[in-house]
């Protein structure tokens, strides 16, 4: 389970990261990244966590799908958060392809994204 200080809560910042972010897209989801915007450096402040949060919409399927498919992405996110920088935000956002996947397909998407999104890879 991806920890607490870890989770995106507010309407706020997943505008934020929706609206001022990158976007990358994969058949079954679309990650978007906005990028830690607090200066490590800067005197008497800390950067906060990387945040991400997840949107699952009817789409995807009923209830029960839905929930399956947000646990399965918090997991897998949970060992990809040290990735990204302190005070990122990341949304995840299932396509209506999530709700049939399996754990391994979706691991492979949110990789790519990732990968392309923090430079790794090619468009």
């Amino acid at each position: 389970m991806l920890p607490s200080e870890h989770r995106l809560r507010r309407r706020e910042d997943f505008a934020t990261a929706v609206r001022r972010g990158r976007r990358a897209g994969r058949p079954l989801l679309v990650v978007h990244l906005r990028s830690g915007a607090t200066d490590p450096h800067a005197p008497g402040e800390s950067a906060p966590p990387a945040r991400a949060g997840f949107v699952v919409s009817k789409a995807v399927g009923g209830a029960v799908i839905r929930n399956v498919v947000k646990r399965r992405l918090r997991h897998l996110m949970r060992d990809r958060i040290g990735l990204l920088a302190p005070g990122s935000l990341v949304v995840v956002r299932a396509l209506p392809g999530a709700g049939d996947a399996d754990h391994e397909q979706l691991a492979q998407d949110l990789d790519a994204a990732l990968q392309r999104l923090l430079g790794g890879g090619a468009r």
